[in-house]
């Protein structure tokens, strides 16, 4: 098995993986995603464009809304802001989520040829690395959305590390890298006070590794991503 990392925010031109790509978002997009799923949502359409995420709404009028601006601020009008802990005490049994964030859902849509896509991020980082073992994978692409000009991103790099380490069939001690989500630039935003819509109950979240038991593959419906 191959393995390559890509950088977001880097890409210059439209991108196109032909066989395993794994879009990281740790802080926070994935991790919400997750907590969704585990929440009882039956799916999640990751869009980037509000009008997209608006249409969408419009035609399933019981679906919840989870978004987020850059910077992490809630989306104006949605249900619930990109909050993973905010989610947990939500009861989506059978939802159907419209997910509008920031970098996360952009890097799905870039990449949405992939022979395989995997939504990612540490809460699920051991279960993505079965499903992709399990999938006969040959090469894997990491995507890190989380560096910007005033992020370093350490938090995917970290998650994308675990994962990879797992699929060249070592044991990681977990720990180390949930320390390196604490202490990623992004992270310490979340305990510095500063930010009222970062809150340390979401880094704490999202610095859980393994916290859930399944992968979060990405796949088409009419037109749209969707994951399940």
């Amino acid at each position: 098995m191959k393995f390559s990392r890509t950088f977001l925010n880097r890409l210059q031109n439209q991108s196109d993986a032909a066989d395993t790509v794994v879009v990281i978002d740790v802080l926070r997009s994935f991790t919400t995603a997750a907590v969704a799923l585990a929440h009882g949502a039956r799916a999640i359409y990751p869009v980037a464009e509000i009008s997209t995420a608006a249409a969408l709404l419009d035609r399933m009028p019981q679906a919840v809304s989870v978004g987020a601006v850059v910077g992490g601020d809630p989306m104006p009008g949605f249900d619930f802001g990109n909050s993973p802990a905010q989610l947990m005490q939500a009861d989506l049994t059978g939802k159907t989520v419209v997910l509008s964030t920031a970098a996360g859902v952009r890097g799905l849509q870039r990449f949405r040829h992939a022979r395989q896509l995997y939504a990612a991020s540490l809460v699920c980082a051991r279960a993505t690395a079965e499903a992709i073992r399990a999938a006969g994978a040959r090469e894997v692409c990491f995507v890190i959305t989380g560096e910007w000009v005033d992020r370093d991103g350490d938090e995917d790099i970290a998650c994308a590390d675990y994962i990879e380490s797992l699929l060249r069939g070592e044991q990681p001690a977990p720990a180390q890298f949930a320390q390196r989500v604490r202490d990623s630039d992004f992270g310490r935003r979340f305990t510095a006070g500063s930010w009222p819509n970062l809150r340390p109950g979401d880094l704490e979240l999202c610095a859980q590794p393994d916290l859930f038991g399944f992968a979060m593959p990405v796949h088409h419906d009419d037109g749209h991503l969707i994951i399940r």
